[in-house]
This record gives C-alpha cells, structure tokens and sequence, in this order.
C-alpha cells in the first residue's frame, strides 16, 4: 500500500525544518510516544537507529526507526519496524507562496501475517493515522 498526503503549514520552510528536526519536539506532537532509545549513530542523521515505544490507552506498541537519508527540506527518508508492518516514509517540504512550507508524505506499507489481513479490510485506517500525525504537526508547528 502506497499513498502520499500533505498539508500546508503557516511558518516559514527553515522554521519547519528546524521544529521537524529536533528529535525532542516529537513528544509534543506524536501521540502515544513514551520514549526514544537511540542505539546507533546521531540523532537525526543518515544511519541514525532508535527503538521507539508508544502507548495508546492499554496497547502498546515498539517499533525501529531507521534514518536513511536526510537531506530536509529536499528530502528525508526514514524506515519504521514493528511486528507484522514495515513502513517506508519520503518526506520533503517545499516552501510556498505567503511564507508558508508544504509538508508532503509518502508512505508505502508492507505488511506480514495478520496485518495483510487488517490492511486489506481497513486500507483507509492508515490514511487516517497519517492525516492525524500531520495535523499534529502542523498544529504544534504554528503554535511555536
């Protein structure tokens, strides 16, 4: 499953860039997440492996983030791992008209055992959970 989704954020490109970049600020906009083990490389950089926990209301949930590239605002592109999903993300940002930045995501899923079984039946699910993650991001990035 393949999809990209954007939105338009009223902040200049290097203020985005700058808020999207420091790993501390993904508590105040990525719901659920509880902590972040980095285990390899610089934060933020190309090589850079973090364990990810997440929480939301009794379910728990790991995942492996991997840093491929990132070269923001041209492009960054990161893995996520967790049981039965591997998730590939391009993100870039594009400065437009008026000082304000837009902020584009592709996602391309794939799943193993029972999550080929829950993408199949809720495709829209993810759609969902990815308008959401960059809601709270535009959200959190007008309000610094």
């Amino acid at each position: 499953m393949k999809y990209t989704l954007s939105t338009i954020i009223d902040k200049p490109i290097d203020e985005v860039v700058s808020l999207f970049n420091n790993q501390e600020n993904l508590y105040k906009w990525m719901e659920g997440l509880e902590s972040i083990d980095l285990f390899e490389g610089v934060a933020g950089k190309k090589g850079a492996k973090s364990r990810m926990h997440f929480k939301y209301g009794r379910r728990e949930m790991d995942m492996l983030e991997t840093i491929i590239e990132n070269d923001l605002p041209r492009k960054m592109v990161t893995t996520y791992d967790a049981k039965g999903v591997s998730n590939i993300i391009f993100t870039s940002m594009e400065s437009i008209e008026g000082n304000k930045t837009k902020y584009n995501s592709t996602q391309e899923f794939k799943m193993h055992g029972f999550m080929k079984v829950v993408a199949f039946l809720a495709p829209k699910m993810f759609k969902k959970q990815t308008n959401k993650i960059l809601t709270n991001f535009k959200n959190f990035a007008e309000s610094n």
